[in-house]
């Protein structure tokens, strides 16, 4: 058989995608025309779809090598070379692709992707962004824009290129799980459960896809069904670390502390420097109470905030050296309410004889002002001399080797200005029970599951004497405002809390009250700090420092926990506060 004749049977069999046979064709052909550069550039293209790399790799440069100027065979050679992880190789034959094609829209593309495997993201960023200027409809690229964006941090541009991509190709079903995932991160739970559900429509074993609806499910607090999702996770991937470590998490949601504890230690033993299983892990020892085996994985927290010392901190701080003479800067590293708690290890360090300068939150630096005579207090950016060591202000507990029985828990370790105070004191006046109330916690993914509803307060407000303060500003006044015919709470007249300083006027007001009643937020902190009488409304599984069971709390003595039975059961806690509140 001639080699034309078998060359348009190899082009026949590839168009009808026969590829091995179309391969066999076209070494046969080159058996008898080895010269052929076009016939090594359809081999080469054969081999890459059939997955056989280094082959095709060698057809593309047989291709270049009888003639240099073949865009196709620079731009296959860049995908072998890609698929053989040679990424930089890659890179090199999609440039020279590009120096004799400009103006390929799916060049920039495919030098996009090396440029993303090299980490070289805002380089890969402009190559996607080039491709669809070329031309604004092709799908790969709006993909591949929206991976580097999610990489980048910038997730909401990222759902934006996903979200293009899906209109373009509604039925791609990997595009389809790249938005849930960016949609999870974002805290759009119920957007992403939809998402990722389409994305099994279409392709029901695709990897990846079940562990995010199962975080998906957990952040609409379906506990029970993410993790049905996580465990069809790990069959389609068993030896995945962090689908242990999802499952650790479900199984954390409903109060299996000794199972999760299990799958975190699975997911550490598959990848031991894996900092969300040791962290997490470190959090149900902690809400043990044990403290001593907690508190060193709570460290992880570091790797997963990412960040540095601030500057001038001088040698890291756990305990080890000794601090008599020595200055040591102790900085906030999480948040409000975290710094409200853990400040109280300032007096314990002076009596160490050590210099302190604590850096904070600007907004709570006149707040902490009365917390020591001798302690520095400055803003966290606004550290301005050298010190000898420096720890993070939530490590502290670790450094002093705190137990659940040496938690210093003296208070009240904070104090109100005495005029604010006798200006709500005059504001308020004597009639009444005065219980300062907050709802609503942070709405980001760790505060979930913590506000109240604010109907809860409703019959709190109806008993004989009680008047209900409201404490909250922002978002929650307003919510306050739309239901006030129901729970009838008093705002404080403005200015409260208005000024650059968080917490002045909260903290007089809470020192003018006769109790606060809170979730869990940074005022619950605050009233503890204070040494106020203060009921905190908890979740059925709470942060770890108000420990699992118990009304008491160990950080705060004048405070009693009140817990749900059940997950989301607001009812039985605010039956057992109205009980307290309307006991003669």
């Amino acid at each position: 058989m001639t080699p034309g004749v078998l060359l348009e049977r190899a082009l026949t069999l590839h168009r009808a995608g026969q590829l091995a046979e179309a391969a066999g064709l076209y070494a046969q052909v080159l058996r008898q025309v080895p010269a052929d550069w076009r016939v090594h550039l359809s081999l080469g293209g054969a081999l890459l779809a059939l997955g056989r790399d280094r082959e095709a790799l060698a057809s593309f440069d047989a291709a270049l090598s009888l003639h240099s100027d073949c865009v196709e065979a620079h731009h296959g050679r860049g995908m072998a070379l890609q698929r053989l992880q040679q990424f930089q190789a890659a890179l090199q034959a999609f440039d020279a692709a590009l120096a004799l094609q400009p103006d390929s829209a799916e060049l920039c593309n495919s030098r996009g992707n090396a440029l993303r495997r090299l980490q070289r993201l805002p380089e890969a960023l402009s190559s996607y962004e080039r491709s669809l200027a070329l031309q604004p409809a092709l799908v790969a690229a709006h993909n591949n824009r929206g991976l580097v964006l999610q990489a980048l941090g910038r997730l909401p541009e990222a759902a934006q290129s996903y979200e293009r991509a899906v209109a373009l190709q509604p039925r791609a079903a990997e595009i389809l799980g790249n938005l849930g995932a960016v949609q999870c991160e974002l805290g759009e739970p119920a957007a992403a459960l939809a998402t990722c559900r389409r994305a099994l429509q279409l392709q029901p074993g695709m990897r990846g896809v079940r562990g995010n609806l199962g975080n998906a499910l957990r952040d609409l607090q379906r506990p029970e069904e993410a993790l049905a999702q996580y465990e069809l996770a790990l069959e389609e991937a068993p030896q995945d670390a962090t689908g242990y470590c999802h499952r650790g998490n479900a199984l954390f949601d409903l109060k299996r502390i000794d199972e999760a504890i299990a799958s975190y230690d699975r997911a550490i033993a598959l990848s031991p420097s894996h900092a969300q299983a040791h962290f997490n892990k470190g959090l149900c020892l902690l809400l043990r109470g044990d403290f001593a085996q907690g508190l060193p994985l709570y460290e992880w927290r570091r790797q997963l905030l990412g960040g540095e010392a601030p500057a001038h901190g001088g040698t890291p701080w756990l305990g080890e050296q000794p601090l008599a003479g020595r200055t040591l800067l102790v900085y906030a590293d999480q948040a409000l309410g975290d710094t409200i708690q853990f400040c109280r290890y300032v007096p314990l360090l002076q009596a160490q004889r050590a210099h302190v300068v604590l850096a904070v939150q600007p907004q709570l630096r006149e707040l902490l002002g009365g917390l020591s005579t001798t302690a520095r207090i400055v803003a966290i950016d606004a550290i301005d001399q050298p010190c000898d060591y420096h720890c993070a202000l939530a490590s502290l507990p670790l450094a002093l080797r705190t137990t659940l029985a040496s938690v210093p828990a003296a208070v009240p370790y904070l104090s109100a200005q005495a005029s604010r105070i006798e200006h709500w004191r005059a504001s308020l006046g004597e009639a009444g029970l005065k219980i300062g109330i907050a709802w609503q916690g942070s709405r980001n993914r760790i505060g979930l599951g913590r506000s109240v509803p604010l109907e809860m307060f409703a019959r709190l407000a109806a008993i004989p004497g009680v008047r209900l303060i409201c404490l909250q500003k922002g978002e929650a006044l307003e919510e306050l405002r739309r239901v006030r015919a129901n729970v009838p709470a008093e705002i404080p007249a403005a200015p409260f809390d208005e000024g650059p300083q968080a917490f002045l006027d909260s903290a007089a007001l809470m020192s003018a009250l006769d109790l606060i009643i809170t979730c869990d937020t940074a005022l619950a902190h605050l009233a503890g700090a204070l040494g106020r009488p203060t009921w905190i409304a908890l979740k059925q599984v709470p942060d770890w420092r108000w420990l699992l069971e118990g009304t008491d709390c160990p950080w705060y003595p004048t405070a009693r926990l009140f817990r749900q039975p059940r997950l989301g059961d607001w009812e039985s806690v605010f039956t057992a506060i109205h009980a307290e509140l309307a006991r003669p």
